[in-house]
């Protein structure tokens, strides 16, 4: 999976985002299969996701629900927000409804006592902690000039701090889980300057998350399975209707389905064989035999082929 930057089907950049009478030459053609084992599924599991009100965080709590899993929704919204969907008791039903066990903690993953306190409660609750997701994030595409230094520290502070002090709060217990796992939402490491010239603070925020793979896959190699996972078309959440791209990049975007499918399969493998990779969607779902991705199409009338690339793919 590391080679996944080096596939020669790059997407222009510059291109705007593709209508629908266009076509580009990104997609899938030499999928990397990853050989997952699995080891049984998610009932009576414990999974921690920070970040997990809305968007791709809840969907994979939702999956998770489906085979009777313990979900501890982490997010800030406790009141409905004005152009958010979803609040924290809103999840927690979603989860309820799909089969599962929830807990709902207000935290904000900036502050270490918030953290603990939600760890702790979680602990209490279910009896330890088998999964931790990290999905909570923040969001500036803005060049450096353009960034200030409020929205760079909140980049840091949520991306690469949260992501770092949510895991190293949760390896205790982790490790005394049979599978333990540990999934961060972040992109595949490339050190070429065109990933990071458009939008440095946020690329960097962003790495920070798949260096913590990087570094605790080895520390903890045997004990914890720590993979990142990272769309390879844009998806149908608030911040793509928000900040890139509105109503046309929503209907050129998957479903968080896709991410949701594909997280299930990686947390249900070994964790002492899955670990360390940087994961792309399609292709974690291709290594288990998924040929058709047209259910995960936002508009059915998009081919794959139209769909816009993630801008780190």
């Amino acid at each position: 999976m590391q080679r996944i930057q080096a596939l020669s089907n790059q997407f222009n950049p510059t291109i705007a985002p593709p209508a629908a009478n266009v076509t580009y030459p990104w997609v899938m053609k030499y999928p990397d299969f990853f050989p997952f084992e699995q080891v049984g599924n998610l009932k009576g599991k414990t999974i921690i996701i920070s970040g997990g009100s809305r968007g791709i965080g809840l969907a994979i709590g939702i999956r998770a629900a489906k085979d009777g899993a313990n979900v501890v929704i982490l997010a800030k919204t406790v009141d409905p927000h004005p152009k958010l969907p979803g609040t924290i008791a809103s999840a927690c039903a979603e989860i309820e409804k799909a089969g599962g066990k929830a807990l709902g903690i207000q935290c904000d993953i900036r502050f270490e006592k918030d953290i603990q306190a939600a760890v702790q409660k979680t602990v209490e609750t279910f009896g330890g902690i088998d999964i931790v997701v990290n999905s909570a994030s923040a969001i500036s595409l803005t060049d450096s000039e353009s960034t200030d230094m409020k929205k760079y520290d909140l980049m840091h502070q949520i991306n690469t701090r949260g992501t770092y002090l949510m895991s190293k709060t949760c390896i205790p217990y982790l490790k005394k889980s049979s599978n333990a796992h540990i999934l961060n939402l972040s992109p595949p490491l490339n050190m070429q300057s065109k990933w990071f010239a458009p939008h440095l603070a946020y690329t960097m925020a962003k790495y920070g998350m798949s260096m913590c793979v990087l570094g605790m896959s080895e520390e903890f190699k045997g004990q914890i399975g720590v993979n990142a996972l990272w769309p390879r078309t844009s998806i149908a959440t608030a911040a793509v209707q928000n900040v890139l791209g509105g109503d046309s990049m929503m209907q050129a975007s998957r479903n968080v389905e896709i991410m949701a499918d594909s997280a299930y399969v990686i947390l249900t493998s070994c964790h002492k064989k899955t670990t360390g990779n940087f994961f792309i969607d399609d292709e974690v779902l291709a290594s288990v035999g998924v040929k058709d991705f047209s259910i995960y199409r936002c508009d059915p009338k998009f081919t794959d082929s139209q769909l816009a690339p993630d801008f780190f793919i």
